[in-house]
């Protein structure tokens, strides 16, 4: 509850007495947490193809925006830009595959996420000794100006960023799930050995799915940079990914959209209407406790897939 003018408040009769400003914010939030959903991707693939939990994701999205930006800077059109950015992000999965995960297979998953945190720091200062570490700008084109809808301010950029968001899940969905390749990926999560001795490539579809993940990864940092200009906080903002998967479950796609759906909006709401009644930032710490209640409830999370060992 808040003091306004010397009249006591009540939030939840502030939200139905401004209902237009509610769904503003609550649609805000929404295409922010679709921001969150597409760094959250990138986790869900490497979790559901290796069962290990890639840390170092969130500097993927970094690297991935640096390289971009760099190919720009140098005078190279967007589109070829991506294009080879794409490519180093193949050539970074394949050095990564090369290096780190082939010594490392049939090791135990907390060894595999060491060597991500790894990873992590190692791609952190790499960029820096390349780029630097000033903040640079990001254009791809896409306005930022607000539309009215319905007398409610929404975000030219979220607009984009969701339409790219649904259209990526879409395909990794169909990717996952039709695909010989998706099947391999969720044979060889399930069990390394029994995968390889059904003549499954365990090193090829490793490459394949980081390769992917780093594509994902590209598309967040293009998002990201493009909103927040690329600087190395951006690797921060796997972060506030780790919730969202918390709540949407480690494999599944369609469960880290829902949980970046509830985070965003959660956040963004809880921050506009209650925030001045506990002193405000309640969005540096919304996100982890709901996944703390969440843990505590259903630690699969909404979507994941309950483990049953028998012993």
């Amino acid at each position: 509850m808040e003091f306004l003018s010397g009249i006591f408040v009540d939030p939840f009769v502030e939200i139905f007495s401004y209902p237009t400003f509610f769904f503003e914010v609550l649609i805000g939030g929404l295409l922010t947490g679709l921001m969150y959903s597409l760094v959250a991707l990138g986790f869900v693939l490497i979790f559901k193809a290796s069962g290990v939990f890639n840390f170092s994701q969130g500097a993927m999205v970094l690297f991935a925006a640096l390289f971009l930006t760099g190919f720009i800077e140098l005078g190279v059109p967007i589109a070829l830009a991506i294009l080879l950015s794409i490519g180093v992000m193949v050539l970074l999965a394949f050095a990564i595959e090369r290096v780190v995960l082939r010594p490392l297979v049939n090791q135990p998953p907390i060894i595999l996420f060491m060597a991500t945190i790894g990873i992590t720091f190692f791609l952190d200062g790499a960029g820096q000794s390349v780029w630097g570490g000033d903040i640079k700008s990001l254009d791809i084109g896409i306005p930022k100006e607000s539309v009215e809808v319905q007398g409610m301010l929404i975000g030219s950029f979220d607009l984009y960023a969701a339409l790219i968001a649904g259209l990526l899940v879409l395909s990794l969905a169909i990717f996952f799930h039709s695909t010989r390749v998706g099947r391999a990926l969720r044979a060889v999560a399930d069990d390394h050995q029994a995968a390889l001795s059904v003549g499954i490539p365990l090193q090829s579809i490793w490459v394949i799915v980081w390769s992917v993940a780093g594509f994902v990864g590209l598309v967040a940092g293009i998002m990201w940079g493009a909103k927040l200009g690329v600087q190395f906080t951006l690797a921060l903002i796997a972060l506030k990914a780790l919730p969202v998967l918390i709540l949407g479950g480690f494999t599944s796609i369609p469960g880290a959209i829902v949980g970046g759906l509830i985070i965003g909006a959660g956040e963004k709401v809880a921050e506009v209407f209650w925030g001045p009644a506990v002193g405000g930032a309640i969005e540096d710490w919304f996100a982890y406790v709901v996944a703390l209640l969440v843990l505590l409830i259903r630690p699969q999370g909404l979507f994941g897939e309950k483990i049953i060992e028998r012993v």
